[in-house]
């Protein structure tokens, strides 16, 4: 007999463990799923002893996947959507109207299949969907003007937590920036917090640069980086085929991570609400940072 089988593998301990690895945090994953930290952790160890293998590693700044992680994380997405699918044959078709904002830096592939998930499963649903600076979203959402919104910081917000990702450094391919002084920098150049991060971080390495591209749009800031105009700072996740990750061999600093956080507004129909935050979740479970 297996020395592992009396503990079962099941849909519970699998969901559990997707969103540990979305959000690399015992206490966000907690408040996702609505439990205690304790028992998160219950279920991960029991996972583990079920597979006879260690799934995360841990640090002082989160939990990372291990080798054996990133070979269940995929088996164990596709799982549990098959799971959520079945269900949803048997649920009442949602209708109404629905609000949502989302960070422009979630345009193209996350913002196109979200949306396109949500309007496949859920047709009856009017969605109005705004793209941009996450700064404003909070009192959007306080003030009735959106129904829920991702919002983006360098701290979590209160809310459901989704998901957090290194910020980088990044540049078009083939570009070499080592030896150039003063550094080129693209910036987004508008109220908020992410104007702030390169200059800080730069700042305190003391590394010399000018600002050489200044927009209130990520989709030029990405055009700028890709075109080996400048180096910028950008979400892991952003990174594509024609941007390179520019580290501390490029004499560069560290950044902060990312937090994703949807707030919800008390006025809103929060099964329709529900429903989108799972499409989107489920859309940012299928892209790894940096791919």
């Amino acid at each position: 007999m297996n020395k592992f089988e009396h503990i079962p593998l099941n849909s519970d301990l699998l969901r559990s463990f997707v969103i540990i690895a979305d959000t690399g945090n015992l206490t966000h994953a907690a408040d996702r799923l609505g439990r205690t930290q304790s028992a998160i952790s219950v279920q991960l160890r029991n996972l583990e002893k079920s597979l006879g293998a260690s799934l995360f590693n841990r640090s002082v700044k989160g939990m990372t996947l291990t080798d054996a992680g990133e070979r269940l994380l995929p088996k164990a997405q596709a799982a549990v959507a098959q799971l959520q699918e079945m269900r949803r044959l048997f649920e009442e078709p949602l209708t109404g109207q629905l609000r949502v904002g989302i960070p422009d830096d979630y345009e193209g592939l996350i913002l196109t299949d979200a949306l396109a998930r949500f309007a496949r499963m859920h047709s009856g649903v009017e969605v109005t969907a705004m793209s941009g600076c996450t700064v404003t979203y909070d009192k959007d959402v306080g003030d009735g003007r959106l129904d829920m919104a991702v919002c983006s910081g360098p701290e979590p917000k209160d809310g459901f937590y989704i998901s957090r990702e290194p910020a980088v450094w990044a540049a078009g391919q083939g570009v070499n920036f080592l030896a150039v002084e003063p550094v080129p920098l693209a910036m987004l150049d508008r109220r908020c917090w992410w104007k702030s991060i390169p200059t800080d971080a730069l700042h305190r390495a003391r590394r010399d640069y000018r600002v050489a591209f200044r927009t209130e749009s990520f989709g030029s800031l990405l055009s700028a980086l890709r075109s080996g105009f400048a180096i910028g700072v950008l979400p892991a996740s952003c990174v594509d085929e024609d941007l390179q990750v520019l580290d501390g061999t490029h004499g560069l600093p560290p950044l902060p991570d990312i937090h994703r956080t949807i707030v919800f507004s008390d006025r809103a129909d929060m099964q329709l609400c529900e429903a989108m935050a799972e499409a989107i979740c489920t859309t940012l479970q299928g892209v790894q940072p940096g791919a």
